[in-house]
């Protein structure tokens, strides 16, 4: 079996999800991706990956979008060798641009192909790839898309979410037992805005009693993060990382989350958390407010526009939400419901039944 997926750990943890799904029914799985979070997921996961250099479509330079089709085309050629080479029965794709070229491949190999949709709306790749796929396999539902070859599965989650223990986890971080933690991320690379409200609301002014926090930067703020906090004094309780392996660790830890709305929510869903969400507003076809919005219908998360997020509204939002017990619960509640924990071993088997059937 194949899977491609790259760019984002968005893309690429819940690969892994539907890999693991695989290995434990004795499947043989095999990675393409580029350079970026699977370079690094991929292997530690025990995964071999096969590299293909690809880049996005830049559609305001016509020469490096030039340069960009001569190396998917070249990508596509490595890819159908690669898939002939190890008899390769069935292909998942899995996002991000480096996925095109392996399912342009399995397409020519007339191999069993199938498409996951990370978000609320279909990327240029699988808008390509799902005219071919046997099935897409969506995590959040998309308007206009119905029917038997798509299909709302939820987000593949891997099977250690929910087996971390809370006390060793909050011992690796230093979150004393007896503190309520508050969790904020923005992914792989970031969120800047929700970077800089956090230090300000809660490193630069007083932390609450009982409150400790949970930083997870992303390596692009990460020392101007720590640099804030040294100079505020390094307030205690306030712990802070540029990356969390595994971050089911991080989510253990937490009573609330604040998060960008990616489809990493789901996992954050699956964990029966409370959310504050702030929708990234330059993502593709608006799709993170899409999702933070299917999550605050459901009564799972609080969101604030990027536009509106200031120290004062975060540290307001927070505060309000802890105390109110009663709410907490019923957002936990809420989030529990919208999970959908058999999505990788949904996958998985309708993959290995395409692979037996080719």
């Amino acid at each position: 079996m194949a899977i491609a997926a790259g760019g984002t750990a968005g893309h690429v943890v819940p690969a892994l999800a539907v890999a693991e799904a695989l290995r434990a029914r004795g499947v043989e799985v095999v990675f393409f991706g580029g350079d970026r979070a699977e370079a690094e997921l991929v292997p530690d996961a025990g995964y071999e990956l096969v590299r293909l250099a690809v880049r996005g479509l830049d559609r305001r330079n016509p020469l490096r979008a030039l340069g960009a089709l001569v190396l998917a085309l070249r990508a596509v050629l490595i890819a159908l060798g690669e898939l002939r080479r190890r008899g390769v029965d069935a292909v998942l794709c899995c996002g991000g641009y480096v996925a095109a070229p392996v399912g342009v491949a399995a397409r020519l190999l007339g191999l069993p192909l199938y498409v996951t949709e990370a978000d609320s709306h279909l990327g240029l790749a699988n808008r390509l790839l799902s005219r071919w796929s046997r099935r897409t396999f969506l995590f959040f539902p998309v308007e206009g898309l119905a029917g038997e070859r798509f299909a709302v599965v939820g987000r593949p989650l891997p099977t250690a979410l929910g087996r971390v223990d809370r006390a060793r986890a909050r011992e690796r971080f230093g979150i004393p037992p007896d503190c309520r933690c508050l969790l904020v991320f923005g992914g792989s690379l970031g969120a800047r805005s929700i970077n800089c409200a956090t230090v300000a609301a809660f490193a630069e002014r007083p932390l609450p009693s009982g409150l400790a926090v949970l930083h997870v930067t992303g390596r692009r703020d990460y020392d101007a993060v720590t640099a804030r906090l040294r100079a505020a004094g390094s307030p205690p309780h306030y712990r802070v990382r540029d990356f969390v392996k595994p971050f089911a660790e991080a989510l253990a830890c937490a009573d609330l989350v604040v998060a960008r709305a990616g489809g990493s929510v789901l996992e954050v869903a699956a964990c029966g958390l409370p959310m504050i969400l702030v929708p990234y507003p330059h993502a593709a076809q608006d799709h993170q407010r899409a999702n933070a919005k299917l999550l605050e219908r459901a009564g799972a998360a609080l969101v604030i526009e990027d536009h509106e997020l200031t120290p004062e509204r975060l540290r307001e939002a927070v505060l309000s939400l802890l105390a109110e017990p009663q709410r907490m619960a019923e957002m936990a509640q809420a989030a529990r419901q919208i999970s959908r924990p058999d999505a990788a071993q949904r996958i998985a088997e309708e993959l290995i039944g395409a692979a037996r059937g080719s």
